[in-house]
């Protein structure tokens, strides 16, 4: 098993998350020993689609990326409809791509990356519904359960998430990719 100890996982979601694309990630990545921090764009607790609830460690406005390995993006269409909108969210996620670090995204949650304008020359996936949103910002979009490129890994729905999970916990262990960039 992939030794994930000392790495520092960052989790952006918002109400509306689809609860699995949360929990499941986490789990893979808390199991291989790193710490999980759950950051919302509000302190409190956030709520799933299916009525998971978990406790918000930072907010948006208050987190650095240089304080974190990595950054994981949860799906469900409200969740990254509201963190699209969110300025530290959006901001949040492109520094990841700036200083080269591992960034996963399923289902919904490209809807970020989008807003964030890394995917521009990018071969990824997604939930079906973005592929139109995700060529037209310069991507390209393919189906497939799980695609890896330089860091960024992005799966479809939560049927995707042990293939996801292993490629997460894959790429944190490996680090910082030099090809990745905003």
């Amino acid at each position: 098993m992939t030794d994930l100890s000392g790495k520092r996982v960052a989790f952006v979601a918002t109400d509306g998350f689809e609860d699995s694309e949360l929990t499941s990630p986490w789990q893979a990545v808390t199991d291989a020993g790193a710490t999980a921090v759950l950051i919302a764009p509000k302190s409190g607790s956030i709520k799933g689609k299916n009525g998971h609830t978990q406790s918000v460690d930072a907010v948006t406005a208050d987190v650095d990326a240089d304080d974190f390995h990595a950054l994981v993006l949860p799906g469900g269409v409200v969740n990254a409809d509201h963190l699209r909108m969110d300025e530290s969210a959006v901001g949040f996620a492109r520094a990841f791509f700036e200083q080269q670090k591992p960034v996963a995204a399923i289902c919904h949650a490209a809807w970020t990356l989008i807003e964030a304008k890394v995917v521009d020359g990018r071969t990824l996936t997604s939930y079906p519904s973005l592929q139109t949103d995700l060529r037209n910002a310069g991507a390209t979009w393919v189906d497939e359960e799980v695609v890896v490129e330089d860091g960024l890994v992005t799966s479809r729905t939560p049927d995707d998430l042990p293939a996801f999970n292993a490629k997460v916990v894959e790429e944190i262990a490996e680090g910082r990719h030099s090809a990745q960039s905003a």
